[in-house]
């Protein structure tokens, strides 16, 4: 997952980064802390660039194993201040009963995880420098795995990838095909039959508030379910950038269901136990990059609907396309001779784009793309990404104070890809 840019993308992409950052750093389910040769560390893989959503700035973390502490909480509260243990004076004896369990209902999360939990994978990766982990959500039943790619990124041209799945098997698995713009990718488990396929959903049917279920790999800890709502819907989440500049940016399903590292590749699925995001990213309280952080509350999913043509496109051995208007942007900047606060400022208009037939010029204001408001460069980006190339829309601009709307076909990544 190393991002390094070194030219102005063939796209639209943000020239600067948001204006305000957020004290609080973010932290991708990508899985706990890398672990190099020669003994653990909680450095951050280099390259990869501050992870934003709206106007909150981030970091990715992807990892590998960890431990989890409670066994010793508990004994420290389980004895006095002398380290003698404590006990009534009164005997009381357990009262056994012989209640049979009911049967999950319909649309519970217990139902949902029995119907999914089988349906989902952790992979564990090892590159020349570095191991970590994550999870992943099974595609065919003969083992096609839609996962992050900084989850897979790690294996580099030469590393390893194991599938560990939810009967206890395990195989391994090669790289069928990544897409560092929307943080994807597909592996292909070998020697594997008879897998159970998840269910693909809509996530342009989520509506804020409703019921949804993260299931994954946190930590290292597998087939773990945690479940919460829906919070937001158009998050602008920006991980950095690929090797040619341009940016990585989704427009996120917010929840709150606990997502941690390790969570990264899995599914957030609704409580029909349909597939709607793609659990990538969190936000943390951490002060600083390479600090180890964990869910408050603040998680993101790549919705499904936006990736599913690439995850097609990947599974056969295509080179994944993206929409695009060919123009780069900044977030909205004080001279821009209006009283706009926030919107996407055009910077460069590339010739024989869609948005120069358009006519699009440098200084405009981009405020909608259809019925989506636009606030900044990010939502922007976003928004695009959420169409196919060929789609037709309609921009929604300000110039010198005055409003316009055309309809525009958008272009393809195809050539520069």
């Amino acid at each position: 997952m190393t991002d390094t840019p070194s030219v102005p993308p063939p796209g639209e992409r943000p020239t600067a980064p948001p204006p305000y950052p957020s004290p609080y750093p973010m932290s991708p389910a990508g899985g706990p802390p890398p672990t190099p040769p020669g003994g653990p560390t909680t450095t951050q893989r280099s390259g990869r660039s501050a992870f934003a959503a709206s106007v909150v700035t981030a970091s990715l973390l992807v990892g590998g194993a960890a431990g989890v502490a409670g066994a010793a909480a508990w004994n420290q509260w389980g004895t006095t201040a002398s380290g003698s243990t404590t006990a009534s004076s009164a005997h009381a004896t357990s009262q056994v009963v012989d209640t049979p369990s009911q049967p999950a209902a319909n649309g519970s999360v217990q139902q949902v995880a029995k119907e999914v939990l089988p349906s989902v994978v952790k992979i564990d990766v090892s590159g020349p420098q570095e191991a970590g982990s994550g999870s992943g959500i099974i595609l065919s039943s003969d083992g096609q795995i839609l996962t992050n790619n900084h989850v897979v990124a790690i294996a580099g041209s030469s590393g390893s990838i194991s599938v560990s799945f939810n009967d206890g098997t395990s195989a391994k698995a090669k790289i069928l095909g990544t897409d560092p713009l929307t943080d994807t990718a597909v592996i292909q488990a070998e020697n594997v039959s008879g897998l159970t396929p998840a269910t693909i959903g809509k996530s342009s049917d989520l509506a804020v508030g409703q019921g949804v279920v993260a299931i994954g790999s946190p930590f290292g800890l597998e087939s773990t379910v945690t479940s919460g709502i829906v919070s937001a819907l158009n998050r602008p989440v920006d991980v950095g950038s690929d090797s040619q500049g341009n940016s990585t940016v989704y427009p996120a399903i917010q929840t709150d269901a606990a997502i941690n590292p390790g969570n990264s590749g899995g599914p957030l699925v609704d409580l029909n136990g349909h597939v709607v995001g793609i659990d990538a990213s969190i936000q943390t309280t951490s002060s600083t990059s390479t600090a180890q952080g964990g869910s408050i509350g603040l998680g993101f999913a790549i919705p499904i609907d936006e990736v599913m043509p690439i995850v097609d496109q990947m599974a056969n051995g295509q080179t994944p396309t993206h929409a695009r208007l060919g123009i780069s942007v900044s977030d909205v900047a004080g001279n821009n001779n209006t009283s706009l606060a926030e919107g996407a400022q055009v910077r460069d208009v590339t010739s024989g784009s869609t948005a120069a037939g358009a006519g699009l010029q440098v200084g405009d204001v981009i405020t909608k793309v259809n019925d989506q408001q636009i606030t900044s460069s990010d939502s922007l980006v976003a928004t695009i990404r959420s169409f196919r190339p060929g789609d037709k829309v309609s921009v929604t601009y300000v110039r010198n104070g005055t409003s316009h709307t055309v309809q525009l076909a958008l272009d393809s990544d195809a050539s520069s890809s």
